[in-house]
């Protein structure tokens, strides 16, 4: 595959991705753990806190337990849980054995789970609730753990020996099939990304961030958790998002810093203790467009300029509006140190390349011949253009995939469920522009003669089969979809329950 054509490129600035020689997260975590052991790491909503002293020492006793029962360097262990102490340890020891991570969410249902596990094939499993641990053994014959590791006690081998290439996580993302691929994210992906975030957002030991984030995402682990403990700054970890709890956390905590997605900054708006944000030093938006509405109120409200940022699960962060400088709403800003940007063909897809970015999906060769051109840049699937002063802006999706609430959502696998449903004929599943949601999943079906699902209906059905997040917010029924000459249906004729005439686009 040829070089595109039409192309801009935006080659950010020369850093060192190794920081200092330290080329993979746990060798710079370990450098913060010898120089400063008494300062704060992590705190939790249970009242646990681990300095980076104690971060150590628990995840060495963690990584001895995971030795004890046979794993070792390369092998992958599946990690579904609710954000905890002894979930971060032992992602924290997981790394540290050179263990490769596979972070699933927490809400998929048993045919999501059988599929990564299937497609990754992990040797071991920690997840936090029953149900899931049954799918997981029903999947395949490997142990599964709780975040604890109930495991015999026994000294660690040597940690911290992976190398800058040695594959740390496996990230599953929507593709061009429906079905999610595993990105193989390496150590130096993962650092790399997070120094250059250091660099842009000047983000230091005395920062003290408030994530409500998921860990199993790549906003909440990738960014914010990896970030905090390569600067040798601190965070509250909260498990889940609640308005009241987060700004009552960075009251507490005296915070500096918050990272969310729209809709988390949709419902912090409709508090009226919105403006006690006016403490911090940053707030920072990603994983789906931030409207430029509500970017404008939330100054207003609390007299802050939220920095937005583009990144994705196989690259990590990419995109960021600057800490000093114009941070326009609208836009997610300029390529971070390190990262080479283009906009290639006609409508313009954004690609990148550089040290964060990923070197292809696991056992997918057809997949990454696609995603790669022969230079090395990856075709994010995003088109985007320049705005004047020369800040990326996003303007839609090339391969369809929908972000609702932070969460990709792949049209094709919510339409395959949706035909599992004895009173749906076909259907086609489109994204409806919503200020709390970003992509709110809306379903168009050609229901049987005499049937009429109602939304409630459908997210029943789907109950067992998708992810909530997936789930369509409003379903119309119509007669039939609209199809061009060849029989493609024609999804941009969908809009607000009515199908438009075929000259609309």
């Amino acid at each position: 595959m040829g070089s595109a054509d039409n192309h801009h490129i935006a080659p950010g600035f020369r850093f060192d991705p190794s920081a200092g020689g330290r080329e993979t997260l746990p060798g710079s975590w370990a450098a913060h753990w010898k120089a400063t052991p008494e300062r704060p790491a992590l705190r939790f909503a249970d009242g646990t806190a681990l300095n980076y002293g104690e971060l150590e020492a628990a995840s060495r006793r963690a990584a001895g337990r995971l030795h004890s029962a046979g794993l070792g360097a390369g092998e992958r262990v599946l990690f579904s849980a609710a954000s905890s102490a002894q979930g971060v340890v032992a992602h924290v020891a997981c790394l540290r054995l050179g263990l490769v991570v596979i972070p699933a969410n927490t809400a998929y249902r048993q045919a999501e789970v059988a599929h990564v596990v299937g497609d990754a094939r992990p040797s071991a499993a920690i997840v936090d609730e029953p149900q899931r641990g049954e799918w997981i053994r029903a999947a395949a014959d490997i142990p599964v753990l709780t975040p604890d590791l109930p495991l015999d006690e026994a000294p660690a081998p040597i940690l911290d020996q992976s190398a800058a290439e040695s594959p740390a996580l496996i990230g599953y993302t929507s593709g061009t099939t429906g079905r999610p691929k595993g990105a193989v994210l390496s150590h130096g992906n993962l650092l790399s990304s997070v120094e250059a975030l250091r660099l842009a957002w000047r983000w230091s030991p005395d920062d003290r961030l408030v994530l409500a984030l998921p860990l199993f995402h790549m906003h909440g682990l990738g960014v914010g958790l990896h970030g905090t403990l390569h600067a040798g700054a601190s965070a509250m970890i909260l498990p889940r998002f609640d308005p009241d709890e987060v700004l009552d956390a960075a009251a507490a905590f005296d915070a500096t810093l918050f990272f969310g997605v729209p809709t988390l900054y949709h419902r912090l708006m409709q508090s009226d203790r919105v403006s006690e944000l006016a403490r911090l030093r940053l707030c920072v938006s990603g994983s789906a467009p931030l409207p430029a509405e509500l970017h404008a109120r939330f100054e207003a409200q609390t007299g802050q300029r939220i920095i937005e940022r583009y990144g994705m699960t196989e690259t990590v962060m990419l995109v960021s509006n600057p800490v000093e400088g114009d941070r326009r709403p609208g836009t997610v800003g300029l390529p971070l140190p390190g990262v080479e940007m283009r906009l290639a063909g006609e409508p313009p897809e954004i690609e990148v390349r550089g040290p964060n970015v990923f070197a292809g999906y696991l056992d997918r060769p057809d997949a990454n011949a696609e995603a790669f051109r022969e230079d090395g840049f990856f075709r994010t699937g995003d088109l985007g253009h320049l705005d004047e002063a020369g800040y990326l802006c996003i303007a839609g999706r090339a391969r369809e995939l929908l972000i609702s609430g932070g969460y990709n959502v792949y049209p094709r696998e919510v339409e395959e469920a949706l035909g599992e449903h004895p009173e749906i004929v076909e259907s086609a599943v489109v994204g409806t522009p919503s200020e709390e949601w970003g992509d709110a999943v809306t379903a168009y079906l050609v229901p049987r003669p005499g049937a009429q699902p109602t939304v409630a209906e459908v997210r029943h059905f789907l109950g067992e089969r998708l992810a909530p997040y997936k789930h369509p917010r409003t379903v119309y029924c119509v007669e039939a979809l609209p199809r061009n000459a060849l029989g493609k249906v024609q999804k941009h004729r969908l809009e607000n329950g009515r199908i438009l005439d075929e000259e609309a686009d």
